[in-house]
């Protein structure tokens, strides 16, 4: 029906094909611009997986000290969790506005590398911590 309503206004056969091949590249750049941005976005703390961290290193530690360290690390964890979480929200709402007002605030997305590194860096330790607890039977 748009084809016959443009064919009748006057347009020829190949202007009407050269506007509709403009408007699906065009669908398709916007397209590709949201999942470029989309996939530069904050990932949730929940979301970082552990990375593993032997609990041989661990080894020397008494229960005393493995308690202390698995406090601080959960502490950290907790931290940078936090971080994680506000960044991925503040990137999905960035997002939104981002595509309807002002697209170059979307190079500000994501930035949050490092932190996800060391998250997975403490997941990691945490688990190995919590390893060499139960190899030594501490309570």
């Amino acid at each position: 029906m748009l084809f016959k309503a443009r064919y009748d206004s006057g347009h020829s056969i190949k202007h009407i094909k050269e506007i509709e091949l403009k408007q699906v590249v065009n669908k398709l750049v916007c397209c590709a611009m949201i999942a470029a941005f989309l996939g530069g976005c904050a990932t949730a703390g929940k979301d970082v997986s552990a990375t593993y961290v032997s609990p041989i290193q661990f080894s020397n530690y008494d229960c005393d000290q493995l308690r202390q360290e698995l406090s601080r690390i959960n502490g950290r964890v907790g931290q940078l969790t936090g971080r994680l979480d506000e960044a991925a929200s503040n990137d999905k709402a960035l997002v939104g506005v981002g595509m309807i007002l002002f697209w170059p605030a979307l190079f500000a997305l994501g930035g949050t590398k490092q932190q996800e590194a060391e998250l997975s860096r403490l997941k990691g330790e945490y688990d190995a911590l919590q390893t060499a607890s139960t190899t030594k039977k501490c309570n």
